[in-house]
């Protein structure tokens, strides 16, 4: 069976988007392969961040993955800072990896522009390597992300090849992944600006769904959402971003094709279909806030978190050990 590794960062609650892009991916691939899902709380602290507001945030998320349907029994869960191993190994990465491509890094551009004024941490041009090693640890060879990740499994597909050509002998050291996206719904965009990806770090609250919006708020912010003057449903991205991306978010919540919906939707305006769309929002959402709930109230969730570390600690400790080993660190090999 393969392993298939994924993480999300609990530097705020996922949008919607997040929850179509990747997390809804996750239930489905636990059947079929090794699963390991990592609240990837180092990478959160590439920016500043309130400590015991990351902790709660670090606590719902986890909360959230068993919430959408991630059964313990079946994938292994886990906080990225319970096994060092990922901090170690993102070390041999960095020194494996030159800075012109950390430089060449989309979101690092990005986001250091956003914050030029502040001054920009050294580990938001580094944690790309982070990244790396948390794929590579659990030999992995499938990543589920969002398309705005590509970039970053390039990175690792680079490292990997170049990993083992450089100091394995005969069998790689390391799996080479491959990246998975899902054919619809890779990409949500912003409810307000809709050529622009949704994002939890929006300033503008309309602009995205969070997972755990009240009923009545998602459907609010759904009919503030941004379309157009035409009124017709069709799905035309370039021309009309606003109501295909409510297609998008529509088809994915639903389980009906775009066109199936375009259909039932033809000669109806788009109050109604704002408000059909909200209501299979809910429908899904409402139900994973209450799990969500219960789990915070109980002890169930720590210990399903010590488990996971534990059982992740074991695997990534011995990928650790062979790149030690590998690049010669140590008194000798083990």
């Amino acid at each position: 069976m393969q392993t298939i590794f994924s993480g999300i960062q609990p530097s705020g609650i996922p949008t919607i988007g997040n929850y179509i892009g990747a997390m809804k991916q996750f239930v489905a691939l636990q059947e079929d392969y090794n699963s390991y899902y990592c609240i990837v709380d180092e990478h959160a602290i590439t920016m500043p961040q309130d400590r015991l507001k990351l902790r709660e945030q670090i606590k719902s998320l986890a909360a959230l993955y068993l919430a959408i349907g991630l059964d313990p029994e079946k994938s292994i869960i886990f906080i990225q800072s319970e096994v060092s191993a990922h901090a170690e190994a993102a070390w041999i990465v960095q020194c494996n990896t030159s800075l012109g491509e950390l430089e060449r890094m989309t979101q690092f551009k990005d986001k250091s522009l956003k914050n030029k004024r502040a001054g920009v941490s050294a580990g938001l041009l580094t944690y790309p390597p982070l990244m790396v090693a948390d794929i590579i640890l659990y030999q992995t060879d499938l990543v589920p992300v969002g398309d705005d990740q590509k970039q970053h499994l390039e990175l690792t597909r680079d490292f990997v090849e170049r990993f083992n050509n450089k100091y394995s002998s005969g069998q790689p050291i390391l799996t080479l992944p491959e990246v998975k996206i899902p054919e619809e719904g890779g990409r949500i965009m912003s409810l307000q600006e809709p050529t622009k990806k949704m994002s939890k770090s929006d300033k503008n609250a309309k602009s995205f769904i969070s997972m755990l919006d009240e009923p009545s708020i998602i459907r609010k912010k759904f009919k503030s959402a941004v379309t157009d003057s035409s009124g017709i449903i069709e799905y035309d991205p370039i021309n009309k971003p606003g109501i295909s991306n409510l297609l998008v978010i529509f088809s994915a919540f639903s389980g009906q094709s775009i066109d199936s919906l375009v259909t039932m939707y033809t000669g109806k305006g788009y109050g109604e279909f704002k408000d059909e769309l909200a209501t299979a929002v809910i429908a899904v959402m409402e139900p994973i806030q209450q799990r969500h709930a219960e789990l915070l109230k109980s002890d169930e969730l720590d210990l399903i978190l010590d488990q996971g570390a534990e059982s992740a600690r074991k695997v990534a400790n011995k990928t650790l050990q062979k790149m030690k080993n590998a690049v010669g660190l140590g008194r000798k090999s083990r």
